[in-house]
This record gives C-alpha cells, structure tokens and sequence, in this order.
C-alpha cells in the first residue's frame, strides 16, 4: 500500500487525511484544534494521535501540508488606478492565497501609510503604471515605504522602467524587495502569474517561520501551499481533467471556514445573453475571492452585523431567542462544534448567510445604461449562470446532514436578476474534506488526485 498523508493547519482546526494511492480510497480523517499561538505541532499530534494505530504507523510514500492558520497570509496591495493596477494586484494576491486586507490606490497619504504602518501586513505588493506609462506614483510610492516602519517582504510589480528605482530605494532603507513582472503591462491586459508564484514563494520561504509553522516541517515534507491555492488547484484539475481523465468544467466552489469564506470559480463566464458589453478588466479563467469578514467562527459577529438578525433567522428552521448571546459565543470560543439541533441549526443559518453574501460578491453583475441610442447592458465580472457544478467544501459541509441547503442558497433568484450566479447546477458536498488534499496530489498524483475528486465527492438530488 502506498500511503499518503495529508494536513491542512486550518484557522479553527488541523485537519489530517490518509489516503491509499494505489486503491485511490481515503482510509482515515482525524482533526484537532489548531494550536497556532503556542506551538503548531500540539495540535498536529494530537490529530495524529486520533488516526487509526495501523496507518499511522505505517511509512508513508508522501507525507503533504497546506495552511490557512492564523488568518492566512494578510497581504496589502498598492496600484495606481483602482480599476485597473490596484485591480489587478488584487488579483495576483487573491490567486496565490492571499487574504487582501486593504488596498490603496494613487499616492499613499500620511494618514494611509499610518494605517498600513497598523495593519502589519505579512506581505505587501507594490504595483502601479504600465510599462512604459506612468512612473512617478510607484517610485513616490516607494520612498513613502522606504520611511515607514513596514518591515515584511514587498514585492514589485508595476512599471518595469521603474522597477530598479524602486528596488534600489527600498533597499537603501533595509526593506525587503523582490522583483517580479507587471501585473498590467497593458491596459486591460493581465500578467498575474509570475506575482502569484513569488507570493507563494514568499509564504513558503518566509511566513511559514513567522505563523509558527516551522516547526511542522519535522513532521511533514514542508508547507507546499496556502490551503486556497489547493482548493484552488484541485478546482482547476476538477474542471479541466488531465490526461485520459476527462474533467467536469465550468465549476464553482464555495469554502466556508472559521475565519473566511472564499469562492472559486473556474470557466470563463462570458455574457450568456445576446447584446451584452463586457466591462471592466478580463476574467481569468480560474478566479478566487475571499471575504475576511464572512467566517463562521471568528467573524461570526460580522455575518451578524452585515446579513442582520431577520436574514439569519430567515435561513434557520428553528427559533433563536439569544441569537446575538449564541453568535458572540462562537467568536470567542472558535473551537466550539455545535452539539445540540438548535446548534446545528445556527450554524446552518450563519454558513447559508456568508454564501448568499461570497456568492454575490463573487458573480458578475448586469447593469442597465443609457447612451444615444438608448438603453444597452453591460456584464461586470463573470456570468455564472450557466456553471454545470457546483461544490461545497468547510467544515459544515462534513458534519451537516442539511449541507445542500447552504448552497441551493446561493444559486440565481427573480429577486435579483442583474446578478449572475449559477441557475441549475449539480451540487455537490465534499463530505470526505478531500479537496485540499486534491491540490497537494495535484502535481504529483495528478489522475490519482481527480479520481479520488470525482469519488468522494457528495451529490445531491434536487
């Protein structure tokens, strides 16, 4: 037997799968709380210590690690136009794992490089101009920084005939520069891969000591990836297949964790109706967004505070007399599994909540505008509409016997009809908490990885 383990250091929990490679079956998941502001490997023992005593004493072919612990990688990006380079670093970010917790736009003021000063990101991108256009934001920009107090990595992409400016005024000041591509050398035309991979290099080489993760290392091969970018791969290999192994396509997946909810999509999301424009930068074809606001343990006040009391109660089946005494609970107590049917039904009612709002947040939009020859419609963002799949994977898609309901939530209403969710998808739940552990084989046991996708994955009957 070939066997492979797999972890995810969650924000909330750390989560291990055994697989078995050559039989393609999942032989055991084990999960602890995670342990990240005392020592990570607590709680990585601990989960070992819940596998089955024949498989963890097995050798192992691989043994692979994906992370979202302690919030994940908190980055801040900087551009000049927000539509357009401000845009596309958020992008880049966003595709490699990152939670973008601000972005600026233009020159940076006193008073935003104060916040920045604040926020502490772990990594920040420099993006603004592009190539060959205007060059003076990002080098003010830049010497902005090279006086702050902003001590973590700060990559470079914007304007090439700035970056060695750039690069030498920051590193005339003791900052930390990398050099990668512009994010936009065109208007309207996207490089964000070479961003994503030095972000994902940064994380790998840096933040893994700084989260405390070093030490897991003993333990596994190494960090190969933030916990999105798995998700995210293994939506890509899902959609896309590899080899003989034919794919699904168009596809979307909803994550719903303790601290975040993030969606992905993957399809091109072109107009599905006749005689509408597309605005606004080009979609890549796998797409991530993550809402730092919408998780169901440490931000379950702020679903509270943005859906309200009426909506949450709304998509519960049961009544909640001390919601807002029940929701403050599972914020400050983010282990908490619920243990009673009214529990069970808050979390129900908080996870339908965040992916009505990811969701919303994720779609493209229609809007209707008037010109000279009249009213004509205009698609920001992705159509989702027509997506055949989609895919729900968190926590309280393992535990809950309701699980589709969280996503039948999601899907495209009268109520709203410029927005572009899916209409009639498949939709499945990831019962077994396998996707991740999908985005670590990837590269490695590529159809191995999709035929165990395609296996244990949940689907629902309508």
């Amino acid at each position: 037997m070939s066997l492979a383990l797999l972890i995810d250091f969650g924000s909330t929990f750390t989560k291990i799968l055994a697989v078995d490679l050559d039989r393609e079956e999942i032989l055991a998941y084990a999960q602890s709380p995670t342990t990240v502001e005392t020592d990570i490997t607590i709680g990585l023992r601990r989960a070992l210590d819940l596998l089955p005593k024949p498989i963890a004493r097995r050798p192992c072919a691989c043994k692979l690690a994906s992370s979202s612990a302690a919030g994940g990688l908190r980055m801040v990006t900087i551009g000049l136009i927000p539509d357009l380079s401000a845009e596309a670093a958020h992008r880049a970010a966003l595709g490699a794992g990152a939670k973008v917790i601000k972005i600026y736009s233009f020159r940076l003021s006193q008073s935003e490089l104060a916040e920045l000063e604040k926020l502490a990101p772990d990594i920040l991108l420099l993006a603004g101009g592009t190539d060959g256009g205007n060059r003076q934001v990002i080098v003010e920009n830049a010497r902005l920084l090279a006086q702050s107090r902003i001590n973590c990595p700060i990559l470079i992409a914007g304007n090439k005939a700035a970056a060695d400016e750039v690069n030498e005024i920051l590193i005339s000041s003791g900052k930390s520069p990398l050099i990668t591509e512009n994010v936009l050398p065109e208007v309207n035309v996207l490089n964000v891969e070479p961003a994503r991979q030095m972000i994902r290099q940064v994380f790998m080489d840096r933040i893994i000591e700084a989260k405390g993760l070093k030490k897991a290392e003993a333990f596994v091969e190494g960090i190969v990836m933030p916990t999105p970018t798995a998700v995210l791969k293994a939506a890509q290999l899902l959609a896309q297949g590899i080899g003989s192994e034919k794919g699904w396509g168009d596809l979307i997946v909803i994550d719903i964790g303790g601290a975040t909810t993030d969606v992905h999509s993957v399809g091109a999301g072109q107009p599905s109706q006749p005689g509408i424009m597309l605005k606004g930068l080009p979609e890549p074809l796998a797409k991530r967004t993550v809402e730092g606001d919408l998780g169901i343990r440490y931000n379950a006040l702020s679903i509270l505070e943005i859906c309200g009391p009426e909506k949450i109660l709304k998509n519960a089946q049961l009544p909640h007399p001390e919601l807002n005494l029940e929701v403050a609970k599972l914020s400050q107590k983010v282990e908490i599994l619920p243990e009673s049917a009214a529990d069970l039904d808050l979390d129900l009612a908080l996870a339908s909540c965040a992916a009505q709002v990811a969701m919303a947040r994720h779609a493209g939009r229609i809007d209707a505008l008037w010109g000279p020859q009249g009213q004509y419609y205009v698609q920001y963002g992705k159509d989702l509409t027509a997506f055949e799949h989609l895919i729900g994977t968190g926590g309280i898609f393992i535990h809950h016997p309701q699980a589709d309901h969280i996503l039948r939530k999601t899907l495209f209403s009268a109520e709203d009809p410029f927005s572009l969710p899916p209409k009639n998808p498949l939709i499945y739940t990831d019962a077994q908490y396998c996707l991740f552990a999908v985005g670590l084989l990837a590269d490695r046991y590529p159809e191995t990885a999709l035929r165990i996708a395609k296996k244990y994955l949940r689907k629902w009957n309508y």
